[in-house]
């Protein structure tokens, strides 16, 4: 795996993809969050229909990031599946997609609101949420949780006007404490990392984090200065 920027987390260091994912190289893992598979199809059985790619083409950067981090496990922190009944509309080949990824790495499915336990279906572990070095991992934050706590649900985004342009990104956020994923979906939507609904999930200051042109780029949510964390390890705080 090529140099990557990274920052330190619970006292364990973590790589920020910019492919929206986050890799813990102490156990060769490979999170994400809401990929929300069969979210197209969704939309179709509702009457609106748009093109059946968005589970394939999430399932092809999901394979590329695997592949490029050299990923022996995989977990997922939930919604997954768009719904529960997302299995009854799966398509075929999608559902050979996902037998052949959970026959190659360790796949962990953590419940989310959207899916509930319905990763079972295609091989790997499922849990309603984990604890790895000490640090728990589940779908939405829980209030009053005392252990450091990595998590999803909240779709965040940056959103930043660049040269009178309006620039939205999927973004981390976190501080020493907590730490939110981007959606990796290929089909999902975000919320504003600024957001009254993020910011609750945080006692004070938190920073919203991506990775671009090789560099992370972190950003005090509220208007703190940018900085450029690329040259050497920082703790998210």
């Amino acid at each position: 795996m090529p140099a990557a920027p990274f920052f330190d987390f619970a006292g364990h260091r973590f790589v920020p993809l910019a492919g929206r994912a986050l890799f813990w190289p102490r156990h060769a893992a490979l999170i994400v969050a809401d990929l929300h598979l069969e979210k197209a199809s969704w939309y179709a059985a509702h009457g609106q229909p748009l093109p059946p790619y968005d589970s394939h083409d999430t399932l092809d950067r999901l394979a590329g990031l695997a592949a490029e981090t050299g990923a022996h496990a995989i977990w997922c922190l939930g919604d997954s599946f768009h719904d529960r009944k997302a299995a009854d509309r799966i398509a075929p080949a999608v559902a050979e997609r996902l037998l052949r990824q959970t026959g190659a790495v360790r796949l962990t499915w953590i419940a989310g609101n959207h899916d509930g336990l319905s990763g079972g279906a295609w091989g790997g572990a499922i849990a309603d949420e984990m604890e790895v070095d000490g640090i728990v991992f589940r779908h939405q934050c829980v209030g009053g949780e005392t252990r450091p706590e990595i998590s999803g649900h909240f779709h965040p985004k940056l959103r930043l006007n660049l040269r009178g342009r309006s620039v939205s990104r999927p973004c981390f956020a976190g501080d020493g404490q907590r730490l939110i994923l981007p959606a990796f979906g290929s089909l999902t939507g975000g919320l504003d990392v600024d957001d009254a609904a993020i910011a609750a999930n945080f006692a004070g200051d938190y920073r919203a984090m991506l990775v671009a042109d090789g560099k992370l780029l972190s950003l005090g949510c509220g208007g703190a200065t940018t900085d450029d964390v690329t040259a050497m390890p920082r703790r998210v705080r």
